[in-house]
This record gives structure tokens, C-alpha cells and sequence, in this order.
């Protein structure tokens, strides 16, 4: 069993930046894909970046690609999201997930633990 804690999230304006992390009560960087889902209100819950460590391969939705970046430290068992020049639409409560290798990055089912969430609200 892997519990995911978030922190960091809260209310910013629009063009600020946060930095949201999501520490892993066990090491398990090197066997899990690691990535942030978000889920606005009455909508559902989307991919938003996912970390490979090997490799350290990263992906990201297309609505923050070059805003957003995810990073880890294995020895800290902590994934971070930096997140740039937010929007008002990137208001939302923000998910830590973690995968078993070789799962699909993109599909909700694929990811076996989830934090609590953190909220993230961007005024304009």
C-alpha cells in the first residue's frame, strides 16, 4: 500500500505561479509512473503531466504544455508540479496518482493509489 499526500495549492491571480507536491509514504518512484490529474467543478477528471523514471520521460495535456512542469526527487519520494502563468481555467482540485510501470499514462483505471487533492483556484 502507497499513500500520496498533496500540499501546496491555494489562491493565487492569474499569471502567478504554485508549486504543488505530492510526497509518497514509501520509496516507489523507480517501479511507478507518476503524474497529476485535476477535476474542476462538474467536470471530470483529466490528465494533466505524468513522470517516467526511467528515462525520466515526461508528458503533458496539451492545455499546459509549456506552462506547467513535473519533476521528482527520488530520494525524497516526492513528485513536484510547477505550475506557470495560471489561468482561471486551471482552477480545480489536484490529484497525485501513482501507476504500475508500463500502464497507459493517460487512463484514469491505470493509476492503483491517488492522494487527497489539493486545491487550486485562480482568480482573474
Amino acid at each position: 500500500q502507497v499513500q500520496l499526500v498533496e500540499s501546496g495549492g491555494g489562491l493565487v491571480q492569474a499569471g502567478d505561479s504554485l508549486r504543488l507536491s505530492c510526497a509518497a509514504s514509501r520509496r516507489t518512484f523507480s517501479s511507478y509512473t507518476m503524474a497529476w490529474f485535476r477535476q474542476a467543478p462538474g467536470k471530470g477528471r483529466e490528465f494533466v503531466a505524468a513522470l517516467y523514471w526511467r528515462g525520466l520521460s515526461t508528458y503533458y495535456a496539451d492545455s499546459v504544455k509549456g506552462r506547467f512542469a513535473i519533476s521528482g526527487v527520488n530520494a525524497k519520494n516526492t513528485v513536484y508540479l510547477q505550475m506557470n502563468s495560471l489561468k482561471p481555467e486551471d482552477t480545480a482540485v489536484y490529484y497525485c496518482a501513482a501507476a504500475l510501470p508500463g500502464s497507459n499514462y493517460l487512463d484514469l483505471d491505470s493509476y492503483r493509489y491517488w492522494g487527497q487533492g489539493t486545491q487550486v483556484t485562480v482568480s482573474s
